[in-house]
């Protein structure tokens, strides 16, 4: 028996000995065989370490259908396609899903993209790709796969196994069947196990779910998400918001792709950049994305400066003040940062949109937040008082005001932090704008204006006046 060209390795990572075989004397039969003993992920993880020669004599040595699975896995697939011939990329484009081939054209500029999307033969294939390219990023839409098999429901158990056995050569994802009404409208869906080892005599009837899990192809990607995550199926039916009809479907991989996306531009969001950063991107990119929130939390800071300014007399009269002002700011906004990630958490997770949910997240955090500010104000008593005791030369009834003043002003910013860090992202949601708006950032400047107001008010109180 005929040796195996690549032994069997415990290494998980093959680009190395992929790139060997495409770069080694082999006939083109032997290394054509030894290319396909590998994932289309993996080949696709070698590409980037390729020349522009060793790419051409790839698709020459596989062909555009094998390289139409490959070019789905790159990050950059749009950037081959444009190093091929027009009729080249027409050829793997119409070899890929469309979602995929709708994808990659995206990357390509628009008079690239028109020349190969005419080459393109398959009308089937264009018009699934056109129906995709309508619908806004942001839509279901848009994310849909039309790879997928589809059987009317009064057909029987033997139609409907050659109706599968048919389509299975040319659909992946065979794993669940969905039933259609006569007039092409969504009825349910066919797990592949119960039919197979279904009785010929059974009705198929019996082994449609009717309360199967769907999407509407004009709801947002962002608002649903959360829900679907929740659902251990291989397939999610994307439907017509018009009439019903099965348009394409969200695969398991796809819902991991979306959350992935999602909690990625909520952590941009939280960190106050308007997108997420790529890790390719130019300097000027970088700086745009991040520039209008600085600009601002610049204006907010300004306002924390003039409140501050308005206690100059404070300042004036009892300059050692100012010495425990970063502690009261530090700790209001470390609370109000806690308080916005559980809340936006929660947020993320309560798929009803509870409002009674919501409010008792508030209020917990409102409680936590207080009594840590109960704990940490009294913690900041009696290191502040033993402070002035050693290392200044006041009074002891002023030691303990200005003490006393640190610990009520600590435990006060704490507890409107934490109301602050849950409720501003609770009433960003009801108002329908993505709480992970209210970011990181915005929450510490809004956290330091009370913090100020709150520690020089009671300066001023405390110290000054009684």
């Amino acid at each position: 028996m005929e040796e195996k060209l690549i032994p069997c390795s415990k290494e998980r990572n093959y680009r190395e000995q992929i790139l060997d075989i495409i770069r080694s004397d082999l006939d083109e039969s032997k290394m054509r065989e030894a290319l396909l003993e590998y994932h289309e992920n993996d080949v696709a993880d070698a590409f980037g370490e390729l020349s522009g020669e060793e790419r051409e004599h790839l698709l020459s040595l596989l062909g555009s259908e094998i390289i139409s699975g490959i070019v789905s896995y790159l990050d950059d697939a749009g950037e081959y396609l444009s190093e091929l011939d027009a009729g080249e990329a027409a050829d793997i484009i119409e070899n890929m899903d469309a979602d995929d081939a709708a994808e990659a054209l995206e990357e390509l500029d628009e008079e690239t993209r028109s020349e190969i999307f005419e080459l393109i033969e398959d009308e089937e294939i264009k018009g699934e790709i056109e129906l995709i390219d309508s619908y806004d990023e942001s839509e279901f839409g848009s994310r849909m796969s039309t790879n997928f098999i589809a059987v009317k429901r009064t057909q029987t158990i033997k139609q409907t196994m050659r109706e599968l056995v048919r389509e299975a050569a040319e659909n992946d994802n065979i794993y669940t069947i969905f039933a259609l009404n006569d007039d092409g409208s969504f009825y349910g869906a066919i797990d592949l196990k119960d039919l197979i080892v279904a009785r010929s005599d059974v009705p198929l009837e019996d082994l449609i779910s009717t309360a199967f899990p769907f999407v509407y192809d004009k709801e947002i990607v962002s608002e649903n998400i959360e829900r679907l995550r929740g659902y251990s199926e291989n397939m999610i039916p994307v439907i017509s918001s018009k009439n019903d009809s099965l348009l394409g479907v969200i695969t398991s991989n796809d819902i991991v792709e979306l959350i992935d996306e999602e909690r990625s531009e909520d952590y941009a969001k939280l960190a106050a950049m308007s997108a997420e950063v790529e890790p390719d991107e130019s300097l000027f990119v970088s700086m745009k994305k991040r520039v209008p929130w600085l600009i601002a939390l610049l204006f907010m800071g300004l306002i924390v400066s003039a409140v501050v300014g308005i206690f100059e007399g404070v300042v004036d009269a009892l300059p050692m003040i100012v010495s425990f002002q970063s502690l009261i700011l530090g700790m209001a906004g470390n609370v109000g940062t806690q308080s916005l990630a559980v809340t936006v958490r929660t947020l993320g997770n309560d798929g009803d949109g509870s409002l009674k949910k919501q409010i008792v997240t508030v209020l917990k955090e409102i409680r936590v937040a207080l009594l840590n500010g109960v704990v940490l104000g009294a913690i900041s008593f009696a290191i502040v008082s033993a402070y002035l005791f050693i290392f200044a030369t006041y009074a002891p009834p002023f030691v303990f005001a200005a003490a006393g003043c640190v610990g009520l002003a600590m435990c006060f910013a704490m507890a409107i932090s934490g109301l602050t860090g849950a409720a501003i992202p609770v009433c960003l949601y009801r108002c329908g704008v993505d709480p992970a708006v209210a970011s990181g950032p915005l929450i510490t400047t809004v956290n330091d204006l009370v913090a100020v107001l709150s520690y020089y008010g009671l300066a001023w109180a405390l110290l000054l006046n009684i």
